[in-house]
């Protein structure tokens, strides 16, 4: 008997299916179950395994141990929704992290961070063959794996997230503690705000002032610090205006402070303020590299970098009160404590344009005598009258010694 037409196969369906009897999709529900209820025991076991394998977690204290904690709850219960809606979109950081506190990104690492995912997703992947319902084993694996990727993803955005809140918060911080250096209104707020950026209150600390470069001022403190990791130096620093400002902490050498940061700066006079002991003091070196700034182009064939000091006269001339009181403090007190003879055949020898038989003459004395009195000079003041340069120097000091003697005469 032949089969009747509903019998046959339809020409849209395979032969060997029953029409009947359609394949039904693949459900993931019993694994979807094993996997809440299983939830609280493998955030514990990831813990415990934190513990046992992790020393910086025990040695937290409580409090950030029971974040971490939540963290690795909220972890696993964000991978449960993953495995639910793998197609629907994310918010892992928000899911795993925002559980935990902001101050939770200072108290561990990075490196912390990735050690306490690594041990939670760890934990997960060893028990996959009892969470799994048969034959789920390899999608669910393959689904771990893919939110391994996004966890590892998300951990770096919180990451660089805080460390661009934290970097715009201490440039402004940083600045405003070069500003009240540089200002004279350095107090003992200025202190505490140095001392959160990580300033350790060095010993020596001196002022290196010059013009910034055109362009990004971020790149120029980024170069700022990588020239002082290599000097060994902390530093303060930013741009201000035209001028880039350095405060440079644990060297009693000036001049190779500044030569060792020299790099950063823009064509023109960089200028290094004297060692002063401690942050508040370093108002006078910042003040003395600004003025010897601003004086350096009166010495057209002044080295680069200089020292605030070795503007003295010029910093004088341009009405630098300070830099007139060390000068008179410096070599024109010394040299009248000293004895008269100093002075005058210092005086002498300047006139006579630096000649000793000249000087000799004029003083009715022998020339080695001339000679002797100004190796005394010398030694007493640290500037020697047969260098041009320190001649010039020593030759204000008088100026202004006078001057400051007249002044004082009633």
């Amino acid at each position: 008997m032949p089969q009747s037409e509903s019998a046959q196969p339809s020409s849209n369906e395979p032969a060997d299916r029953h029409p009947e009897a359609p394949a039904a999709p693949h459900s993931h529900e019993a694994t979807l179950k094993r996997l809440e209820k299983s939830s609280g025991a493998l955030a514990a076991q990831a813990i415990t395994r934190m513990d046992e394998m992790l020393p910086w977690y025990r040695a937290m204290p409580p409090e950030n141990r029971s974040w971490i904690g939540l963290v690795a709850q909220a972890g696993i219960a964000a991978f449960t929704e993953w495995f639910r809606h793998p197609d629907a979109p994310q918010a892992i950081s928000t899911d795993v992290f925002g559980t935990a506190p902001r101050e939770l990104t200072r108290a561990i690492t990075l490196r912390q961070t990735v050690e306490m995912v690594r041990t939670t997703i760890e934990v997960m992947e060893s028990a996959i063959d009892e969470v799994a319902a048969p034959g789920d084993e390899s999608v669910l694996r393959e689904a771990l794996l893919v939110y391994a990727r996004e966890i590892a993803f998300a951990t770096a955005q919180v990451y660089a997230q805080a460390a661009e809140a934290r970097g715009a918060w201490d440039a402004r911080l940083e600045s405003l503690v070069v500003n009240a250096v540089l200002s004279g209104e350095a107090d003992e707020g200025a202190v505490s705000r140095a001392a959160a950026l990580g300033w350790n209150s060095p010993e020596h600390v001196c002022v290196v002032l010059g013009t910034a470069p055109d362009g990004d001022s971020e790149l120029t403190v980024e170069a700022i610090r990588r020239a002082s990791r290599h000097a060994k130096l902390q530093v303060l620093t930013g741009v201000l205006g035209d001028r880039l400002v350095v405060i440079a902490g644990g060297s009693d050498n000036p001049l190779a402070v500044a030569k060792s940061l020299i790099g950063p700066f823009a064509a023109g006079a960089v200028v290094a303020g004297p060692v002063v002991p401690d942050l508040l003091a370093a108002t006078r070196s910042a003040q003395a590299a600004a003025a010897g700034l601003k004086a350096c182009g009166a010495w057209q064939d002044a080295p680069r970098p200089v020292l605030a000091d070795d503007l003295l006269p010029e910093r004088a001339i341009a009405g630098d009160p300070a830099a007139r009181e060390q000068l008179v403090e410096e070599i024109y007190r010394p040299l009248e404590e000293a004895g008269s003879a100093l002075l005058e055949t210092l005086s002498v020898y300047l006139e006579q344009a630096s000649s000793l038989e000249g000087a000799a003459r004029m003083l009715f004395v022998h020339p080695n005598t001339v000679r002797y009195r100004l190796r005394r000079v010398t030694d007493v003041t640290g500037w020697s009258p047969s260098d041009v340069r320190s001649a010039f120097t020593l030759r204000i000091a008088l100026i202004l010694g006078r001057l400051a003697d007249v002044e004082s005469q009633p």
